[in-house]
């Protein structure tokens, strides 16, 4: 049996279908959350920030047309809702800064446990890179490079989230992966 589309979803929710709002929930909830958290590098303040994407989004929920793929029309939200924070908020956090669970973001990055203590330095260290290159990148190719890493969105949707022409954030894109791969290439 074929799951119904997001955007037939997000129709019948907005028709008063209240399963339909859950299931949206239930596919894209950590998605949005990963993006909104690597954007703001602060898991309480991105839990804040999401439950804004989804009040939005329910607020939005009567005047919804399918005009792109739900999904799109979600990180958009996502990305605007980060882009206010930080118009109001000129606050940076540091990558290592401890989450309210009380660890670095780099430690729920590394490998887990049931690796053995050199295992876990080395993917430690190297969790602690990427998080470094990322935090190194510009906001405009850093956020490109999350939408599509943690959103799963093409370079059109990217663009049509980010309020860009489709060769600037195909460019910004682009750049960010170079810069990522010339650093992680020099830590090798």
């Amino acid at each position: 049996m074929t799951e119904p589309a997001d955007e037939a979803l997000m129709l019948a929710y907005a028709s008063g279908d209240a399963l339909a709002f859950e299931a949206l929930y239930d596919r894209h909830a950590l998605p949005v959350w990963r993006f909104v958290q690597r954007s703001v590098r602060d898991s309480a303040l991105a839990d804040d920030l999401v439950q804004d994407v989804w009040f939005s989004l329910l607020r939005h929920a009567p005047q919804y047309e399918p005009r792109a793929k739900f999904r799109t029309w979600l990180f958009t939200l996502a990305h605007h809702r980060v882009v206010d924070h930080w118009r109001t908020h000129k606050r940076h956090s540091s990558l290592d800064a401890d989450t309210v669970e009380g660890a670095a973001l780099v430690d729920t990055l590394a490998a887990d446990s049931g690796f053995g203590p050199v295992r876990q330095l080395q993917s430690r260290e190297q969790a602690q890179a990427l998080l470094d290159a990322l935090g190194a990148l510009p906001a405009a190719q850093r956020e490109a490079f999350l939408l599509q890493a943690e959103g799963g969105l093409s370079v059109a949707e990217i663009a049509q989230a980010t309020g860009v022409a489709h060769e600037t954030a195909k460019s910004r894109l682009r750049y960010a992966r170079e810069r990522l791969r010339q650093t992680l290439e020099n830590l090798a």
